[in-house]
């Protein structure tokens, strides 16, 4: 049964695009809460005995053609970023970094550990082994997915946020489309999500500067 395309239907409506939604409307923090955890935990428990997931580390990764090419964009990143920080926002570049070193540290471990990981295991690992299959076309199954990544940002009420994550999903789905691997694309949502903090646009994301 949640095999079922039409199961699966229903899960992807309430999981990716009602749940979203509904965070952005004014309701107590608290049932939001719960919302997304039980939500997660559907997750896990779906990965792990529906799709049977083992979650260990794939040993043929290709560690060094992966830091090539995420260190690229990174640079790009880096350079547009701090472009559109020095132009629009010149008084929050490299805030926390610059201010409060340990606060910054601390920061980027929590998002690290609470934020990305879980993020990359819901909007990746989960969405591509459920929903891959029903659409033949990786582009726009890769498009999709960002728009949705995306419509998950929509709650900061942030159209900068909007845009960003849209990007933000194309290159992590991207990479997890060519890897198979959470851990990977874990690994580049971290860097390019921690540099957004340290060049001061940590703020948008909820982060305190």
């Amino acid at each position: 049964m949640m095999s079922s395309k039409f199961y699966k239907s229903i899960e992807f409506f309430l999981i990716f695009i009602v749940t979203p939604v509904s965070f952005t409307l004014n309701y107590p923090i608290w049932i939001k809460l719960c919302i997304g955890l039980l939500g997660f935990g559907y997750v896990i428990y779906v990965l792990l005995k529906v799709e049977h997931n083992k979650f260990k580390i794939a040993t043929n990764l290709d560690w060094k053609q992966f830091f090539k090419h995420t260190i690229l964009k990174l640079l790009v990143i880096m350079v547009v970023t701090t472009l559109y920080m020095w132009l629009m926002d010149s008084d929050n570049l490299f805030i926390v970094f610059l201010n409060k070193p340990l606060m910054w540290l601390v920061l980027l471990f929590i998002y690290s550990l609470l934020s990305v990981y879980p993020q990359e295991l819901i909007y990746r690992t989960f969405f591509f082994q459920r929903y891959q299959k029903l659409v033949s076309n990786d582009k726009l199954f890769i498009f999709i997915n960002a728009i949705l990544f995306s419509l998950g940002h929509l709650f900061f009420r942030n159209a900068l946020v909007v845009v960003l994550t849209f990007i933000g999903g194309l290159l992590f789905a991207a990479t997890f489309n060519k890897t198979r691997s959470t851990l990977l694309v874990s690994i580049e949502h971290a860097i390019y999500g921690c540099w957004l903090f340290t060049v001061g646009m940590g703020s948008m994301l909820g982060f305190p500067n």
